[in-house]
């Protein structure tokens, strides 16, 4: 089947917006079109006109309905070399008028880039594509005000049910926001600073547009200390999750709040009642593997103001320690913080009233976009973010890391995404300017992965993104409890070895 790759997945999608992007063109000659992000199953686009938004029920069934008529044409999609100034004049001309794409690829290293046609239509994109419209039937366009989805079919080959995820796009509002104040929408954006000598500048914003949301929402938990006392931290893998919470407790503190946390992992049952994934390893990832029951009892005996002696879990022998901690009472206006996939899970909780939590998802939806038509896939920051990660304090190869990377995706996709909705408050850990720090990280180590290799495809996909960046080289500007030090060292909240200090 097509759709059983995940880089088959993308390369139809990527086609899919080629498509859409022609019949826009085509039917409203003025439109701008911006993919943004994925969200609500599907792919959120703007499309504006004069800087408006411009959409309507009616004018994206009349979209869908040219391109259905585009692929009844079957088009053929022509991939054509050119040499890089004859692209630059292309997209700089009456009838494209891409400016940020000229100057993305006037900027890129090669000699030639590849320019997708398809009849009186061109386009740069980052990636394969498919080789007419006639092989794009199976979509779906939906208004989604005030922009609209494009929903095309996922690994299994079907187009996924649109799920409503308000939270979700809000966050995407406010990323949008936090892109136009630091006057970086899209990579060249970003480029034109670092080489105008302002990345300093740029990364102090950003990091204070971190730090002001986080002191909001430690005010919001201040303001209903007295009812919801219990702090659940999740989000996906690299998201920024421990360092987003030490933050946390840092600002809860300064609204005199004096945060405990408690460590799931010491809630773990005795590995040989873990659970099996279905090729027979132990599945650490779900919520099965941890002892909820004495996790309810615990959380219950210590919101009543009683002592409770906290379990400890040994790892090298895989069972619990006979030796519990030393007893933990707290206060009647003191937070626990418990950070961990399943936070937003109520299995989780269960014993505590829904009143009494509060939720917090923390994601990390990249504001910068390539281009226009070009996204930076969240999975792919998440992805690079962790392998410099795994590198750095875990000794772990990039291909070590990329063969884990779908089992990650798919604990992701049952565990975590299916409750961030949940979430009170939503925290978007990306930061604009990180991939031109990362870059020179991840770059050796995607190059020691072997063409022979699976793992190839993917890591050359990544290879191919890291020269759109110009090179944030000092890192002197980074703070120590940045979410990007997590990642790359000298963090104020963890060891030397990637440990959280205690």
């Amino acid at each position: 089947m097509y759709y059983d790759d995940e880089e088959n997945v993308r390369t139809y999608r990527r086609s899919v917006v080629f498509l859409f992007t022609m019949a826009v063109q085509e039917m409203y000659p003025e439109a701008e079109v911006v993919v943004r992000l994925t969200a609500n199953k599907g792919l959120y686009c703007d499309v504006t006109m004069n800087g408006k938004d411009m959409l309507d029920e009616s004018m994206v069934k009349t979209l869908a309905g040219r391109m259905r008529e585009l692929i009844d044409e079957d088009i053929p999609i022509e991939k054509r070399i050119l040499p890089r100034g004859e692209a630059v004049q292309l997209f700089k001309g009456e009838k494209s008028r891409q400016i940020a794409k000229a100057n993305l690829i006037a900027a890129l290293p090669q000699e030639t880039v590849s320019i997708y046609f398809c009849g009186d239509s061109y386009d740069y994109f980052y990636g394969d594509m498919m080789k007419s419209t006639g092989a794009l039937g199976s979509f779906a366009l939906d208004y989604c005000a005030p922009g609209l989805l494009i929903r095309t079919p996922d690994m299994s080959g079907k187009i996924p049910e649109r799920v409503e995820q308000p939270k979700l796009l809000h966050t995407l509002s406010d990323s949008k926001k936090w892109a136009s104040i630091l006057d970086c929408s899209f990579i060249p954006d970003l480029n034109r600073q670092i080489q105008n000598g302002k990345a300093g500048d740029l990364i102090r914003v950003s990091e204070a547009l971190q730090e002001k949301k986080i002191a909001e929402i430690a005010d919001k938990i201040e303001k209903n200390i007295d009812n919801a006392r219990l702090v659940l931290i999740a989000g996906p893998s690299s998201s920024g999750k421990t360092s987003f919470s030490q933050r946390l407790k840092v600002q809860l503190r300064v609204v005199g709040l004096n945060p405990v946390s408690i460590s799931l992992d010491d809630y773990f049952v005795d590995r040989d009642a873990t659970p099996l994934t279905p090729d027979g390893r132990y599945d650490y990832e779900s919520i099965d593997a941890l002892d909820v029951k004495q996790f309810n009892e615990d959380l219950v005996e210590l919101l009543a103001g009683r002592d409770v002696s906290l379990p400890r879990y040994d790892f090298i022998t895989g069972a619990r320690d006979p030796k519990p901690s030393e007893p933990v009472m707290i206060g009647p206006r003191q937070p626990i913080i418990v950070e961990g996939i399943h936070g937003l899970n109520e299995k989780l909780t269960s014993s505590i009233p829904r009143d009494k939590k509060f939720k917090i998802y923390v994601s990390a939806l990249t504001q910068l976009n390539i281009d226009a038509h070009n996204r930076i896939p969240t999975t792919d920051a998440r992805l690079i973010r962790r392998l410099v990660r795994d590198y750095q304090f875990r000794g772990s190869s990039a291909l070590k890391t990329l063969r884990q990377w779908p089992d990650v995706r798919a604990g992701e996709e049952k565990n975590i995404f299916p409750f961030q909705e949940e979430a009170d408050a939503v925290f978007n850990s990306a930061l604009l300017y990180e991939l031109a720090v990362l870059k020179k990280y991840v770059v050796p180590l995607l190059k020691q992965v072997s063409p022979n290799m699976p793992e190839y495809k993917k890591a050359r996909r990544l290879l191919d993104f890291c020269p759109y960046f110009a090179d944030i080289t000092n890192e002197d500007e980074i703070p120590n409890n940045s979410i990007l030090r997590e990642f790359v060292g000298k963090s104020c909240f963890f060891t030397s070895t990637g440990d959280l200090k205690s």
